[in-house]
């Protein structure tokens, strides 16, 4: 009788860790799809400017009203806008960003941020990555706010 219950229990357990594993895989399947095409969760621009600010994006990129190039370019409107092309930092893109011929969406930025040189061998951008999607979504949201010419 004691085997019977051992099994089954051990049987209980298998099938619990096994529903476990199968609702993460597809809830990561879902994610990934959303984000490749293009379907991401919304994001919190709130959560996306802390974001911004402690991943050390601020150190290089500006966004907002009166936003320039400093030690990268700045990003307002990057969504939309040809990889490359800012003007006030057009003497320091690398020449595969330049050449990259990307359009920045939020899937390619997605993939950029998750891993630069993947994207772009050879860009400038030094940044080891974000592959968390929630927070991906997050610092989407926030750089949707600022549009090319914020006021």
């Amino acid at each position: 009788m004691k085997s019977h219950q051992n099994h089954a229990s051990q049987l209980s357990s298998t099938l619990k860790v096994t529903a476990q594993l199968a609702v993460a895989l597809t809830i990561t399947s879902v994610n990934q799809y959303a984000i490749a095409t293009g379907d991401a969760m919304a994001g919190d621009p709130a959560a996306g400017k802390a974001l911004f600010n402690s991943l050390g994006c601020a150190s290089c990129h500006a966004i907002g009203p009166g936003a320039r190039a400093g030690f990268g370019p700045q990003l307002n409107g990057v969504i939309g806008r040809v990889a490359g092309s800012t003007v006030d930092y057009q003497s320091r893109y690398s020449a595969a960003m330049k050449k990259s011929g990307i359009v920045w969406s939020e899937q390619t930025l997605t993939k950029f941020i998750n891993s630069p040189n993947d994207l772009v061998p050879g860009t400038n951008m030094r940044f080891w990555g974000l592959s968390n999607e929630t927070k991906l979504a997050n610092l989407l949201a926030y750089l949707k706010t600022f549009p090319a010419n914020p006021k």
